[in-house]
């Protein structure tokens, strides 16, 4: 007998096809919550359904206060959840939380290297406290060293090194005991335009060369839009997930703004003349709005508004950001809620 070609339904598998991999990190209903005070309670992380697969850069952004950092140490089995259940590499964090612990790198927001140690001494101290076996340490270092692009300074004490230079030495010590799971957190904090592209540069190599999986938090935009996937986290909430272009794709129109001679009369006239479910408000930045193909409206906004006896000074029309994608599901810009956690 053929095998069917009708419309049945979809194929099914093939017998011998491999599984699926297992996600990297995975989270079910995932909660953290911290007295507060008068008896109330405080959720930092609330009820989190989240996988990243293996081999994916992931980043969580967020402003202050979002949760990121409280997720980051809950998969890493450095805090307890209240409910819920995560898994990372593999192992149950509530169950296995040492096995976790051996399967993760961690790089904290704040720098824990000792300045006044050599790079190579930081790395050898760090090896040994991981049980990593004598024979195996000084080569490990080299490779660290090396990849990090710091062989001819390793025997430079810390204090001496740039701070992307300390980054890229902290990610490699993260890196010594091949860990399956990197954990980011704010990687770029504190260090300058050069420096942080430096780290990002660093961080795609070191995918490139071991496969790694990346679990990334930040509240720099630009820095989302190397990731593979995104989760937008509020007030320990994941308020949205995906890839860059389709978070934005899913905005949709483009945002126009115009500066005026007169912008509180203008808005009366924009609104008269787009549809009525267009929200146009007026800020520092002028009248603002959203449509479809913006540039096909700025004309007919400028001839209306001339009409009108008002003098358009600039108009401008842009296709959706990171930050209007996070305001879309939060009703606040990332860049004036501030960052960090």
């Amino acid at each position: 007998m053929q095998p069917s070609t009708g419309d049945d339904g979809p194929a099914s598998p093939a017998p011998n096809a491999p599984p699926e991999p297992a996600p990297a990190v995975s989270t079910r209903g995932l909660v953290k919550s911290y007295p507060g005070p008068r008896g109330t309670t405080t959720h930092a992380v609330r009820g989190l359904d989240l996988d990243v697969a293996q081999g994916e850069t992931f980043a969580f952004l967020g402003p202050n206060g979002a949760g990121k950092s409280t997720t980051i140490a809950l998969l890493c089995a450095l805090a307890r959840p209240t409910s819920g259940q995560a898994t990372v590499a593999g192992a149950d964090v509530l169950t296995r939380p040492h096995q976790v612990r051996r399967h993760v790198g961690m790089l904290f927001q704040h720098s824990t290297l000792d300045a006044d140690l050599t790079a190579e001494q930081n790395l050898r101290i760090h090896a040994r406290l991981y049980g990593l076996p004598r024979r195996q340490i000084r080569r490990r270092t080299a490779e660290a060293l090396e990849t990090a692009g710091l062989t001819d300074r390793r025997r430079a004490p810390v204090r001496t090194l740039s701070g992307g230079m300390r980054r890229r030495l902290e990610i490699a010590r993260a890196l010594l005991h091949a860990p399956r799971v990197l954990f980011l957190d704010e990687p770029t904090t504190g260090l300058d335009p050069h420096a942080r592209a430096e780290v990002w540069e660093h961080l795609s190599g070191l995918r490139e060369r071991y496969g790694s999986t990346l679990f990334v938090t930040t509240h720099y935009l630009e820095e989302a839009e190397n990731c593979d996937r995104i989760g937008i986290i509020d007030r320990g909430r994941l308020v949205a997930q995906g890839t860059p272009h389709a978070l934005k794709a899913a905005i949709g129109d483009d945002r126009v703004v115009l500066r005026t001679s007169d912008d509180t009369t203008a808005r009366k006239v924009v609104c008269g003349i787009t549809p009525p479910d267009r929200a146009v408000t007026v800020d520092a930045e002028g009248i603002a709005l959203r449509v479809p193909d913006g540039s096909a409206w700025i004309p007919r906004l400028c001839t209306a508004l001339e009409h009108a006896g008002i003098a358009v000074h600039t108009a401008s029309a842009s296709r959706p950001t990171l930050d209007d994608v996070f305001f879309h599901h939060t009703g606040r810009s990332l860049v004036t809620a501030g960052g960090g956690r």
